[in-house]
């Protein structure tokens, strides 16, 4: 079944294509614009020269009457060439998630070349972590590389904690509910995605701490009912000033660069104020109207899952809020340039007008808007085991089960492509052992081991599982694969799995439901110490009534079914010889392993073992 699942890469780059067609036609809108702006240009220098061979009177008056038109028409065309170019940038990303897809989905996936565009989360790599460094859960190649669908640095790390840990059933099955809602409505989804892509995440983290900040306190100075009348007269009293100095001369003209001036020096006296006041959101307005956007987008639809509707602290939308403020800022910025900040401070008071609509803004704004910017990230986060959900249909919600159980049919590795998975079945008998897997090198035992263990961060993730059938309950999984010696730490091997040993045992006393992984252990020692110190570990879980799969060379171990027949089992991964060649099957059978591959290794390079 699983083998059959099938993809959505025809899906993909239809869409691709059409995006495509739609940036060229987007592109050739700009030229065409181009040109208008040129043209207006033109006719502005040709009203100019008109101008000044008109006389006085009407028809000077008429003149320059005509001379705002190419003006005003290239304002518009500006405004319509930055939509477009805004357009522009929004199709150029959605055509980015659309071939992250194309190439994920053309046998390009992680397995085999690591190019998913997004992070790969390996600053998540931790060693101490009681699973994740095992079972490939970070970093390149990995379960987060693969699932992994976030822009934003909260998305990414709630990502990250939900692969680091375990739920409760309640939570799971809540989560289970919002992923297989949003694979129904996966669309929008990838503009919700394009929208976040390519965005400043430090200005992010800026933008949240302002909002949390001083902000009110800074805004104080503008809260006079006088200042705040005059400022809002200020415009009818300059054009007033200006039109009579063009028209009238005479003495309109020293009172219009008075009137200057006095703007000047107050503006000058207040533009700390201003400038603390506009520190840390300056130049944000374009990642502000994006996330209105984004806001937008998870307050638009009509949720059902009560996971999803838990991440609305009220239901009051405030995509709209974040998109004037995004429009205030927008205003703001104007002043970082200097010639048009300067007229439009000493004609307009343009620093303090946008303070003070800043003022209004926060005095009617949400007290949900931090809450509504993090809401992306979760939404993020949903997306990115949706996105894994859909990808692979073949794939299912694992049920979760109250009481001690564990049981799968035709349960794969994720990560190791379709085209050489291999399948198998298990399940966990009815009260808790220790199966000791053994079998020969190469033959399957850490690739199950890694299997059964990230099936399970996925399960408890409330994501779909590589398998046909898996029923399981909460296990708090702990494991002992990837052991190595630190230089930087003066560690030995043997040390290092001391230590490691010793974090198990913690663990598994200090958790009701632990559930360990182990694959060889014991490698940094002599074969004696080896088997006596796996022995006794073995029997201290047997004591505490903990699972456990052990995989092992060692056949020594296997003897342990005999004094503790209830409590271990044995199975393994055996190996075919024909005519001197090896062959593996990758599936797990009961039983001891009888076939080894070690003395056809050392055959094949000249070290014969009779």
């Amino acid at each position: 079944m699983l083998a059959t699942e099938d993809n959505h890469l025809s899906l993909y780059q239809h869409k691709t294509t059409d995006i495509t067609q739609t940036i060229a036609a987007l592109k050739k809108q700009i030229d065409r614009l181009s040109l208008i702006r040129v043209a207006l240009f033109l006719l502005e220098i040709l009203f100019l020269v008109l101008l000044v061979q008109t006389k006085e009177g009407a028809e000077r008056l008429a003149m320059i009457v005509a001379m705002f038109l190419p003006i005003a028409g290239f304002v518009v065309i500006v405004k319509k060439q930055s939509a477009l170019d805004k357009e522009i940038v929004f199709q150029t990303n959605l055509l980015w998630v659309y071939q992250n897809e194309v190439n994920l989905t053309q046998g390009k996936e992680l397995a085999e070349s690591g190019k998913n565009g997004y992070d790969h989360g390996e600053m998540f790599k931790d060693n101490s972590h009681p699973y994740s460094s095992d079972l490939d859960i970070f970093g390149d190649y990995s379960l987060f590389a693969m699932v992994n669908r976030a822009s934003t640095k909260f998305g990414n790390t709630l990502i990250a904690q939900t692969l680091a840990k375990s739920s409760a059933t309640s939570i799971i099955l809540e989560r289970q509910s919002a992923i297989a809602e949003l694979v129904d409505k996966i669309e929008p989804t990838f503009e919700f995605r394009a929208t976040l892509r390519g965005q400043d995440q430090e200005k992010r983290v800026l933008i949240e701490q302002k909002l949390n900040g001083q902000l009110a306190t800074e805004l104080a100075f503008t809260r006079s009912a006088f200042l705040r009348f005059y400022v809002a007269a200020v415009p009818y009293i300059s054009l007033f000033l200006i039109g009579c100095a063009i028209i009238l001369g005479g003495p309109f003209i020293p009172a219009l660069i008075v009137y200057a001036i006095a703007h000047f020096v107050y503006n000058s006296q207040i533009a700390k104020k201003a400038s603390n006041v506009f520190d840390k959101l300056a130049g944000t307005a374009d990642l502000l109207d994006s996330s209105s956007k984004s806001i937008a987008y998870t307050e638009d639809d009509d949720w059902k899952s009560d996971y999803i509707k838990g991440l609305f602290q009220n239901q009051e939308k405030v995509s709209m809020q974040i998109k004037k403020l995004a429009t205030i800022i927008q205003a703001f910025d104007a002043r970082l340039n200097f010639l048009v900040g300067g007229i439009l401070n000493v004609f307009l008071l343009w620093d303090i007008r946008c303070s003070i609509r800043l003022d209004k803004w926060q005095n009617h704004s949400s007290t949900d808007i931090i809450a509504a910017l993090n809401r992306i990230g979760h939404f993020e986060e949903l997306i990115s085991f949706a996105m894994f959900s859909y990808n692979h249909s073949g794939y299912i919600f694992p049920h979760i089960e109250d009481n001690y159980s564990f049981s799968t049919r035709e349960l794969g590795h994720p990560l190791i492509p379709i085209q050489t998975r291999v399948y198998n079945d298990f399940e966990f008998a009815q009260t808790p052992t220790v199966d000791i897997v053994t079998g020969s090198n190469m033959a399957g035992k850490s690739t199950f081991l890694r299997t059964v263990g990230i099936n399970m961060v996925l399960a408890y993730a409330g994501s779909v599982v590589c398998a046909e059938r898996l029923s399981l309950s909460i296990f708090s999984l702990v494991s002992y694969m990837r052991i190595a010696d630190s230089l930087n730490e003066s560690t030995s091997t043997f040390k290092a799995e001391l230590i490691r040993l010793k974090m198990i045992l913690e663990h598994v006393q200090t958790q009701d439901n632990g559930f360990v992984l182990i694959d060889e252990m014991l490698r940094g020692t002599n074969s004696q110490d080896k088997y006596t110190g796996s022995k006794v570990f073995i029997e201290k879980l047997l004591s505490l009534g903990k699972p456990a799969l052990f995989a092992t060379h060692d056949l020594q171990l296997s003897s342990l079914a005999e004094t503790h027949p209830r409590q271990v089992r044995n199975f393994n991964f055996d190996i075919q010889i024909n005519d001197g060649q090896m062959h593996f099957d990758y599936k797990i059978k009961e039983g001891s392993c009888k076939t080894f591959n070690a003395a056809i290794l050392l055959r094949e390079i000249g070290l014969g073992i009779d």
